[in-house]
């Protein structure tokens, strides 16, 4: 892998106020293509702040989980797109005709099916295993209720999934080539969990099949962040 296509892979995830999540963008401009606009950024700065990173040359990955009824997913969609949003996420288990509705409200928006924002389908949080699926009454394993959200998701036009690396590689099978797998729970040999419970180094998510990798602190926590991406690249173009 060049060292370019490895850097294209990885989604800087900007979980932070806006002071330091520009300050992070400013350094890692030229380094990165992607960067992750979640809950917490976007529910403090709105969409000014998307149009902040698109000005220093990012592709934004706005990350808010849609999940409601249709009629208002598609709406909602619709006004992310219309930030400049390159990709957005659902949540899976608002099931196929709210999926279907997503993928409206992008293209409502936009100038060419070539322009639209990307719509990718959360599936199982990585922060979540088997205890978690069970507290909430989901009595199938974590790999098969991800299977499922994927495949009702991409049934109704969804671009991809969100998953965690374990379940990369059976995704891509189940989804094909073509589809967006983007995985969080993607930590350096020797880095802190966190909160994450499923997870796999970088390289081992892409070779698993991941199309893109969100990586947060292991990079923003760093003491040198643009080092951090770097050393993260180099894994990427030596192992993966």
């Amino acid at each position: 892998m060049l060292a370019q296509d490895a850097a294209s892979r990885i989604m800087v995830a900007l979980d932070c106020d806006a002071p330091r999540a520009l300050e992070l963008a400013d350094a890692l401009a030229g380094k990165a293509t992607w960067v992750k606009i979640g809950m917490t950024l976007f529910y403090a700065e709105g969409p000014a702040i998307v149009s902040a990173f698109k000005e220093r040359g990012f592709k934004v990955f706005l990350d808010l989980k849609l999940h409601d009824i249709p009629h208002q997913v598609r709406g909602a969609a619709a006004s992310a797109a219309r930030t400049g949003a390159d990709l957005i996420t659902i949540h899976g288990l608002g099931a196929g005709p709210m999926a279907a509705a997503a993928l409206e409200g992008v293209s409502s928006v936009a100038l060419t099916e070539g322009d639209r924002a990307r719509v990718i389908a959360v599936t199982v949080l990585t922060s979540m295993d088997q205890q978690a699926l069970a507290s909430i009454g989901v009595e199938r394993d974590v790999a098969s209720e991800a299977a499922l959200l994927a495949e009702l998701a991409c049934s109704h036009g969804a671009d991809g999934i969100v998953c965690s690396p374990q379940e990369a590689a059976a995704m891509r099978q189940l989804l094909g080539e073509e589809a967006l797998i983007v995985t969080p729970g993607v930590r350096p040999a020797g880095a802190a969990l966190g909160d994450q419970s499923r997870v796999a180094t970088p390289a081992a998510a892409i070779r698993a099949g991941a199309s893109h990798l969100v990586i947060g602190r292991p990079i923003t926590g760093a003491n040198d962040p643009v080092a951090a991406f770097e050393a993260i690249v180099e894994e990427l173009v030596r192992d993966a």
